[in-house]
């Protein structure tokens, strides 16, 4: 772990973020008191059509979880980031943002006329209004990651949310391998079963990469990693999508 940090700050609980990471940086999230949820969505500043792509991220590395060693891919085949470290081994991905109505179904309306800035926030608006921040809007939203949260199936194929999973200090980084805008909120997963609308924090910091090597875990873990990783180094030469189009 680098002591190196360029830039770190505090993200409450309940409450929306945006940033551009640049390649070469690694984005290190910790969740600091325990029970954290970052909803998060990746897209190309250069191209915003380009954004993460949930299905093909899981299925291209068969796999249900997402954790160290993994990759997070976008719709061009590229790829946005890899998970260098990761603390818990488990994040999830298929579970989705929670919305307005969902939040005051399980947790009451707390709106900012009457609550100013302790009012209940949801994903899906949280996204939106970071989105629309660089001119995106609803069209543009794709599934989200949810990280520190574990969802878990039952032989019948039932999801249902795991409890006071993440715990006070357990960190994930990850490592951008282009240019990528994070949109990210703190807001509950939309299964969460708490009594009361969870407030719970997270620091991030950005931090200098490491040059990535020819032995990396998250290049060599999949064979469709490294097909990924030289994607993305046509991408960054200027090659554009023309050079892997056969």
């Amino acid at each position: 772990m680098t002591t190196n940090v360029l830039y770190e700050d505090t993200l409450p609980g309940g409450r929306h973020w945006s940033l551009l990471m640049r390649k070469g940086h690694v984005l290190r999230l910790t969740d600091l008191n325990g029970g954290a949820n970052v909803g998060m969505l990746f897209y190309n500043p250069s191209m915003p059509l380009e954004r993460i792509n949930i299905p093909d991220t899981l299925k291209c590395q068969h796999t249900f979880k997402l954790t160290a060693g993994h990759c997070i891919y976008s719709d061009m085949g590229r790829i946005f980031c890899s998970i260098t470290e990761d603390s818990l081994g488990w994040h999830d991905a298929v579970g989705g943002t929670c919305n307005r109505a969902l939040v005051e179904r399980k947790w009451g309306k707390r709106t900012f006329q009457d609550y100013r800035n302790d009012y209940y926030r949801n994903g899906m608006d949280s996204f939106l209004i970071n989105l629309a921040k660089y001119g995106l809007g609803k069209k543009d939203l794709a599934a989200n990651l949810n990280l520190f949260s574990k969802i878990v199936t039952d032989s019948e194929g039932n999801l249902s949310f795991v409890e006071n999973y993440s715990t006070a200090g357990s960190q994930i980084a990850l490592r951008f391998e282009m240019d990528t805008l994070v949109i990210m909120h703190t807001c509950p997963h939309p299964m969460n079963t708490a009594s009361e609308y969870p407030l719970a924090p997270i620091k991030y910091q950005i931090e200098p990469a490491a040059t990535v090597q020819d032995d990396d875990l998250c290049m060599n873990s999949r064979p469709e990693n490294r097909r990924g990783f030289m994607n993305n180094t046509l991408f960054n030469l200027g090659c554009g999508d023309h050079c892997h189009d056969h």
